[in-house]
């Protein structure tokens, strides 16, 4: 490990960071968003006299290379040249902020809908993930290269569609709202309370390019993600929403895909089809500023 870290110093370490990102996906499935989870109280010493030795080591050309470690890496060398690929090309900045993650979140959700759909048909009416998956605060226009959506979505969070009742789906929404989060296939009002804190107002599920009313009796087909169906926690928090109702949803089926993989080829598939990937802020959440105490946040 000495010889990893001389050998590949410098201008490497990006290429680097996404190796082990590889390395990290394979050898561990589990590796999703970290949850939230309690402070824990200090360990108890019982009056122990404890005593911590450091030790330094200069990290120079002194230290010879490790052929174990160069080993290791090199069958994943490859797939890091791999990542530099252009996939595709970015007309205008992606940028993640306010309700709805911004245009980055619009981008994230619209690709989980159109794979969905692609797969299922267009019975999906819903695609919701959550801004802090979001690992990229912005992509610059330009190329787009594997390697921004490894940065963008570094975690293994797989796709995973639930059937939802109507008054399901208005619960869901709440959600998303009141967390910033992201979604794509509603249309939704929402006003800031006194807090400036978003609240849902109203939405309406955008199918075969109408808007409709959500029928809270009736059964609609969302995608979402393994990490807000599988969090444990049902705390409020001010950044993670509760997602607990993706879990009484009257069906539930893994997709046997990853967002990221999921995301990468939406891209390619948009770069077939010879249309760039373009920043989408469609209205998609609208602040009602006649019932809102601070109209900060307008349109996303």
């Amino acid at each position: 490990m000495k010889a990893f870290t001389k050998k590949h110093s410098g201008n490497r370490w990006p290429q680097l960071l996404l190796l082990l990102m590889l390395v990290f996906a394979g050898a561990a499935p589990a590796f999703t968003q970290p949850a939230a989870k309690p402070q824990a109280s200090p360990a108890q010493t019982g009056g122990a006299d404890i005593h911590a030795r450091v030790t330094e080591t200069l990290i120079d050309a002194s230290i010879s290379d490790d052929t174990a470690v160069d080993k290791m890496l090199a069958g994943y060398a490859p797939r890091v040249r791999e990542l530099d690929n252009v996939i595709g090309h970015l007309r205008g900045e992606l940028r993640k902020g306010g309700v709805g993650a911004g245009s980055l979140g619009n981008f994230v959700t619209d690709g989980m809908l159109s794979e969905s759909r692609a797969k299922l048909g267009n019975s999906v009416a819903l695609a919701v993930t959550n801004a802090g998956g979001l690992r990229k605060n912005a992509i610059s226009e330009g190329e787009l290269r594997e390697r921004d959506i490894f940065e963008l979505l570094p975690f293994e969070n797989a796709l995973v569609e639930f059937d939802l009742t109507g008054a399901q789906v208005l619960t869901l929404l709440k959600q998303v709202v009141s967390h910033r989060d992201a979604q794509a296939g509603a249309r939704i009002k929402y006003v800031n309370d006194a807090n400036n804190r978003p609240q849902l107002a109203s939405a309406r599920l955008l199918i075969d390019g109408q808007e409709k009313e959500i029928n809270p009796a009736a059964t609609y087909r969302v995608v979402s993600i393994d990490y807000l169906w599988k969090r444990s926690s049902t705390v409020t928090s001010e950044t993670e929403g509760n997602y607990s109702v993706l879990s009484h949803a009257k069906k539930i089926e893994p997709s046997g895909l990853t967002i990221r993989d999921a995301i990468i080829h939406y891209v390619k598939a948009e770069t077939a089809a010879g249309r760039d990937i373009k920043t989408n802020l469609d209205g998609r959440f609208m602040l009602d500023k006649t019932a809102t105490p601070n109209p900060q946040e307008s349109r996303q």
